[in-house]
C-alpha cells in the first residue's frame, strides 16, 4: 500500500456533540434542582430522578470534556497508510494500530451507532497504551463487550460510515494481499 489516506476531523459533527452534551448536562442538572416536575413521569420517585440527572450530569459532562478537546486537536482524525491505521478519532484512540496486529475487522451496531472494530491478537499491547484511566477502562469493558479494544466510529470524521468501513476493510485487504 503506496497511498496514504487521511480523514481529517469533522468540526461541525463535534459542534453538535457539544451541543447534545450540553442540552443533557443542563437536563440532569434540572433533574437534580427540580425533580418534583417529573414526579408524574416515568421515574416516579424523587431519589430516582435526582440519580438520573446525578448519572446524566456526570456522563455527559465527562464526553463534553473528551469532545471539546477533540474539537481543538489539529490532527487528522484517521490517516490509514503501509504501517496500519492512526487513530485520533475518539477518547479511547491510542495512536498507529499496526496491519500486523490486525486480526479481522467486522462491523457492529449499537444503539444506531455502527463501529468497526478491529480485532488484534494483542489486546493488552492496546489497552496498555490508552491515555487517562477512563480510556483504559472502556477498552477493557470494549474487549471483554465485543472480543476487542479496539474500535473506529465516524461520528467525530469527515466520513459517513458506510465509506469509512469501505475505505478501512479495501486498505485492510490490500495489505493482507501484500503480505502472502
Amino acid at each position: 500500500m503506496n497511498d496514504k489516506i487521511v480523514i481529517p476531523l469533522s468540526r461541525n459533527k463535534i459542534l453538535l456533540q457539544i451541543l447534545g452534551c450540553i442540552l443533557f448536562v443542563s437536563l440532569g442538572i434540572h433533574f437534580i434542582l427540580n425533580p418534583e416536575v417529573y414526579m408524574r413521569g416515568i421515574l416516579g420517585k424523587k431519589p430516582v430522578i435526582i440519580t438520573a440527572g446525578i448519572a446524566a450530569v456526570l456522563f455527559f459532562g465527562l464526553c463534553l470534556i473528551f469532545i471539546v478537546k477533540k474539537l481543538f486537536d489539529k490532527n487528522a482524525g484517521l490517516i490509514i497508510d503501509e504501517k496500519g491505521i492512526t487513530d485520533n478519532s475518539n477518547a479511547t484512540s491510542v495512536g498507529l494500530i499496526a496491519w500486523e496486529d490486525i486480526t479481522e475487522i467486522h462491523t457492529l451496531e449499537i444503539v444506531k451507532t455502527r463501529m468497526l472494530i478491529l480485532e488484534t491478537d494483542k489486546p493488552e499491547k492496546y489497552i496498555e497504551r490508552a491515555k487517562g484511566m477512563v480510556a483504559k477502562r472502556a477498552m477493557k469493558t470494549n474487549y471483554e463487550s465485543y472480543g476487542s479494544p479496539i474500535s473506529i466510529i465516524s461520528t467525530t470524521l469527515k466520513i459517513n460510515f458506510r465509506d469509512l468501513e469501505k475505505t478501512v476493510l479495501e486498505a485492510y485487504n490490500q495489505h493482507k494481499q501484500l503480505k502472502f
